[in-house]
């Protein structure tokens, strides 16, 4: 066991001074599903750790709002998943978390915490004999020439190649959600879409939260088209596994059947949570049918750089984009 400083701060005031005293090494400790693993591994060696799971400023969530949804970061995963309103007007989004991890997890992990969740590359998380940039910059990426099955084929560059493992973080982005942010120069709020980092050439960065930045809460613009939403997981196991590839799709439907308008977000795929925007236009104004969604499901795609062992993931990846459209105009229709 490596010594390390622990803070357990009372108000979201304190834990932001308490970061800010730690320095660049203090981690915060939330649920603890994904650091103490890694703190285990040797890959987390804090200098010190900020505990902010009793902070009531985090723990609730509200979904009856008219205008937004608003998560605590301090929020539950499993509470979140069974909320009433959300799994009625926003399936993909409660599917996202009730897919994820098993029930032991989602019982202690926190909705703000699975957002900053680390690659699950075996190499990343396999230590000093397997060559990772993400670990140690400038080390090299093992899975460039070794096993990549599981790795992604959009976002990725020469010196990583690992894939974003989370679910939430992919339905909020198809939802537009914000997140509101604390630090020591005061509050901040940034779209999702600005959190997390391709890896280009400094794949140790996983997001662009300052190291003394907390997040607060998640905001999530209401919508008519949530009520038509779902999210696929295809997964080696139908529990406690990671996405091969995940599709947050939403579609909302005119009376003609003509798409009106559509989200989809893909997981599983990418080094961040990625959005197909071009997909999603492809299928505005028309009929939600097997063609179009096919053509959506190849757009998605475009661009992919599978490697050795991953090329399987562009041709699953269209067909997942177009199985959960057609689950989402049923639950428009409905």
């Amino acid at each position: 066991m490596r010594p390390f400083g622990y803070a357990e701060p009372a108000t979201l005031t304190e834990a932001v001074e308490a970061l800010a005293a730690g320095g660049p090494g203090t981690r915060v400790l939330a649920g603890g599903t994904t650091l103490y693993d890694l703190m285990k591994l040797g890959v987390e060696r804090p200098a010190a750790v900020v505990d902010v799971h009793r902070l009531a400023e985090l723990a609730g969530f509200d979904t009856a709002g008219p205008d937004e949804l608003l998560f605590g970061a301090g929020a539950l995963m499993a509470d979140v998943a069974e909320d009433v309103v959300l799994r009625r007007d926003y399936p993909a989004l409660a599917e996202s978390l009730s897919k994820a991890a098993s029930p032991q997890v989602r019982n202690r992990a926190t909705v703000g915490g699975n957002l900053l969740q680390r690659t699950r590359c075996g190499y990343f998380r396999g230590g000093p004999p397997f060559p990772c940039n993400k670990r140690r910059p400038g080390s090299g990426c093992a899975a460039r020439d070794g096993l990549d099955r599981g790795h992604a084929v959009l976002g990725t560059s020469d010196a990583c190649r690992a894939a974003y493992p989370g679910d939430w973080a992919v339905a909020l982005l198809a939802f537009d959600a914000e997140l509101d942010l604390l630090g020591p120069r005061g509050a901040r709020t940034i779209p999702l879409a600005a959190l997390h980092r391709e890896p280009g050439d400094t794949p140790q960065r996983d997001h662009n939260l300052a190291g003394d930045e907390l997040v607060v809460r998640i905001r999530v613009p209401a919508t008519a088209t949530g009520r038509g939403s779902v999210y696929h997981k295809v997964r080696d196991r139908e529990s406690y596994a990671f996405a091969l590839v995940s599709v947050a799709a939403a579609v909302r439907l005119d009376h003609h059947g003509t798409v009106r308008d559509c989200r989809i977000a893909l997981g599983g795929l990418a080094t961040r949570p990625w959005r197909a925007h071009a997909a999603e236009q492809t299928l505005l104004d028309r009929p939600l049918t097997v063609d179009t969604a096919e053509e959506a499901g190849q757009a998605a795609l475009a661009g992919a750089r599978p490697g050795t062992h991953n090329g399987y993931k562009v041709a699953l990846g269209v067909r997942t984009v177009a199985d959960a459209l057609h689950a989402a105009g049923r639950r428009a229709a409905a």
